[in-house]
């Protein structure tokens, strides 16, 4: 799917037998599996309880998998970074409310986007009803594999995520069910590339989508069909695999920017054979910058 660059993610962890409650004393509450390498500080540095600033930015995105028209879009907002003891806001986590946790466990209700497309005049979709903005809803199972130090300086983090989510489209008007996805990510982040403090990540996805969702995407029912377009049944089953990669770099002291880029590989999708079905192969692209105008003093317990 194409996804919101900045993702908004409310999390309430589910109470299982192996996990413990969460305890601001307890060593082993200190480390949160789904912590990321800031690029402000590192893994075994502690962050401020709050902070805020302003970040902004332009990426370029498919329509939707496997399309050959694109979409561009820039944001500027006002960002609050809050990292309490079970109410966390912001940063690469999204937010969340904490209520069990583990160093290397952790299980969440997550929510993410994707921005809306119009069927353009001479797309393939022309004439078709325009693709909503989408948002998704469901739980996410992260585990953290492995840490890892650098003789030579620097720090990474290994992680597995695995995904399932409910997918809704929206025009602020109403809101539809589109089905549901299944996601299993593997994510690798480093702090001290290149630079002390210039941070990498190599995100790989796999997607799968019920018949629901791949109907919004590729299906033309009878009444959209023409010459060029005949009608055409989805199915569900396999959307695409995606390979991602980010780069976060200083610019002055507290502004830092940011590029990432990802490929999307529709090979093998279940509805190839749909006239909507453009590209084997699309790609994302974009930059941007965060600019952390103020924190706190009080620094967080994990």
């Amino acid at each position: 799917m194409r996804k919101f660059k900045l993702i908004l993610c409310f999390k309430a962890l589910a109470i299982i037998s192996t996990t413990t409650w969460a305890d601001p004393g307890d060593a082993g509450a200190i480390d949160s599996p789904n912590r990321n390498l800031t690029g402000f500080e590192g893994l075994k540095e502690t962050q401020p309880l709050w902070e805020v600033g302003v970040g902004g930015g332009m990426v370029e995105v498919p329509n939707y998998p496997a399309s050959g028209e694109r979409n561009v879009v820039s944001l500027a907002l006002p960002y609050v970074i809050y990292r309490g003891d079970i109410f966390r806001i912001g940063g690469g986590g999204g937010a969340r409310a904490v209520f069990v946790e583990q160093n290397d466990f952790e299980v969440d209700v997550s929510v993410g986007g994707a921005f809306s497309a119009e069927s353009e005049e001479g797309s393939v979709r022309e004439g078709m009803p325009e693709l909503d903005y989408m948002f998704e809803v469901g739980p996410q199972l992260i585990y953290k594999i492995q840490d890892f130090t650098f003789d030579g300086g620097g720090e990474a983090r290994l992680n597995a995520r695995m995904q399932a989510r409910a997918v809704f489209s929206t025009d602020f008007g109403r809101v539809d069910s589109r089905g549901y996805v299944i996601e299993p990510t593997i994510r690798y982040q480093q702090r001290g590339v290149f630079l002390p403090d210039t941070g990498f990540s190599l995100t790989a996805r796999m997607t799968w989508g019920t018949e629901k969702l791949h109907d919004y995407f590729y299906e033309v029912a009878p009444q959209y069909a023409t010459d060029f377009r005949p009608d055409y049944d989805a199915k569900g089953g396999y959307l695409g695999a995606e390979i991602s990669a980010g780069l976060a770099f200083p610019i002055v002291k507290n502004v830092r920017g940011f590029f990432g880029a990802s490929v999307q590989l529709h090979k093998g999708s279940a509805n190839e054979d749909s006239p909507l079905y453009e590209k084997d192969v699309t790609y994302s692209i974009g930059v941007g910058f965060v600019w952390r105008t103020y924190e706190s003093d009080a620094k967080a317990n994990w």
